[in-house]
């Protein structure tokens, strides 16, 4: 076992007490911002492909540079701490893009094509990364300062914008890779840059066309499903089930789907069932993430009979939950696992940066995260929370699993659940993710407290595991809940880890 007292604050990201730092370090930090800004906004001119959402980037960017070049004038304003750490944290979500599309712009000609779908998940993140900042800045703003900020970053409308930019850079992209498929292999673009046209290559882009051309539901789509739009694998056999519930696969809509379905619902009627769902409905929008598992709709089976069947109809991840893929016999090299490891903490960020009463999930474990194709990672267990707790009729648990407790919980029954609590059980998440082990296997709950909260250990990570991931996943695991990363850093943190493990 490794012993937590030895790592302290790590070297990528400082938190500092609040009153010890000046408005001269600040000050100081905000010149190198505003260079990585700048070179960040002429290599958004550079992209062949999601040029849409590129050009958005660097408006907002630029908003931003404005921001910064204001508050090295005037100073932090009333919450100076808070400020400063938003500067941090905005330096690291500049970096990590600039890894991002540096790489995406000099890649060749078909890698950027193929690479332009996946790319699109990265500018959504990015995205959210730098709203987050202007919220910050904007506190040392004044306020018509404050007004024209808040005119580029406001909620609904970026939402817009972005689904907008989505779809022009969707069509472009399928047209482009329709000139790719029907152009011979020896050539590429009208500049007849040279590429390698393997069988690879060729398989490539007809599978990314394939997914292009797939249906898509959007958020708004959720609504109440009929039973005839749902069709079932034969014979029907549940993939999985409890005292609870039962999952199929099916089809609706063209997707396979994952169609839950609830065993003992005659105790909520129809009406409640409809009620608790609308609402659910207008939360799940606020969760729209390529990370976070996407639900279809509710669909009730027999409604007149004596016995209805109440469905839950969500996506479908073929390769099962995350502790099923680490148990599998399946290879994930270092990069696979750290973009695993990207995939998990973007779905983390998307809840904690969402509505008051969603901060947390409250029971992070590696059987929460579901893995799609290509190793997609998204985050469950949440769904419908209160149609699933009316239908079970018991009361939520909103406490982790003892195995994935952070040391102020095992120290104290009343410690109130919070982020810093949450980051500790997704550091051991990281942790299953990096070893491929099951967390503290074997021991007793004792045996558990003793180790973590007694004698502050932290379970050994492989020899070869690359050293940004570790420090990382020891942060996480930090004693002391100050030394912390919030899930917004581990993005930006992860970001880099994974690039540089591509490049590599």
């Amino acid at each position: 076992m490794q012993s937590a007292r030895k790592t302290g604050p790590v070297a990528y990201y400082k938190r500092w007490p609040r009153g010890t730092r000046t408005d001269l370090s600040a000050m100081d930090i905000i010149d190198p911002i505003l260079g990585i800004a700048e070179k960040l906004y002429s290599l958004c001119g550079e992209v062949k492909a999601n040029k849409k959402r590129c050009q958005r980037l660097a408006k907002r960017i630029k908003a931003l540079e404005e921001v910064l070049r204001a508050v090295k004038v005037k100073g932090l304003g009333n919450n100076p701490a808070r400020v400063e750490n938003g500067l941090l944290e905005l330096k690291l979500t500049l970096e990590s893009a600039q890894d991002v599309v540096k790489k995406y712009a000099s890649a060749s000609y078909l890698k950027r094509i193929l690479k332009a779908y996946d790319q699109g998940d990265d500018f959504q993140s990015l995205n959210e990364r730098l709203n987050d900042a202007a919220q910050v800045l904007s506190l040392a703003l004044q306020f018509d300062e404050r007004e024209k900020l808040h005119q580029v970053f406001t909620e609904t409308m970026r939402l817009r914008q972005d689904e907008e930019d989505r779809e022009i850079d969707h069509l472009e992209l399928h047209k482009l890779l329709q000139t790719l498929a029907e152009d011979t292999k020896e050539s590429v673009d009208a500049m007849h840059e040279k590429v390698d046209s393997t069988h690879k290559d060729v398989t490539d882009i007809k599978a990314m066309l394939e997914t292009l051309q797939k249906p898509r539901i959007l958020i708004q789509d959720l609504r109440e499903i009929k039973p005839d739009e749902l069709t079932y694998d034969i014979p029907k056999v549940p993939m999985f089930q409890n005292d609870f519930s039962e999952l199929y696969k099916g089809k609706y809509n063209k997707f396979n789907v994952a169609i839950k379905r609830y065993k003992h619902p005659s105790s909520t009627s129809l009406s409640q069932v409809r009620s608790i769902f609308k609402k659910e409905v207008e939360t799940m929008k606020h969760f729209e993430s390529p990370n976070i598992l996407r639900m279809f709709g509710i669909c009730v089976q027999e409604e007149n009979g004596s016995h209805p069947n109440y469905l839950i109809v969500m996506e479908f991840c073929e390769k099962g939950s995350l502790r099923e893929v680490l148990d599998s016999k399946c290879k994930l090299p270092w990069n696979i696992k750290a973009r695993m490891s990207l995939d998990a903490a973007q779905g983390l960020y998307r809840l904690h940066q969402s509505e008051e009463k969603f901060k947390v999930h409250g029971c992070i474990t590696s059987n929460k995260f579901l893995v799609a194709a290509g190793y997609k990672v998204k985050l469950g267990g949440f769904e419908l929370a209160k149609t699933e707790t009316s239908l079970k009729k018991t009361k939520d648990n909103k406490r982790s699993s003892f195995f994935y407790c952070c040391p102020e919980q095992l120290g104290s029954v009343n410690y109130q659940y919070n982020k810093a609590c949450e980051i500790y059980s997704f550091g051991i998440v990281l942790w299953e993710i990096a070893t491929r082990n099951i967390p503290f296997k074997d021991l007793s709950h004792k045996e558990v407290y003793q180790k973590v909260y007694k004698d502050r250990c932290n379970e050994p990570l492989p020899e070869d595991c690359p050293k940004p991931l570790a420090e990382l996943i020891n942060a996480c695991r930090s004693y002391d809940s100050f030394f912390r990363p919030t899930a917004g850093v581990l993005v930006d943190k992860l970001h880099k880890v994974v690039e540089q493990l591509e490049e590599d």
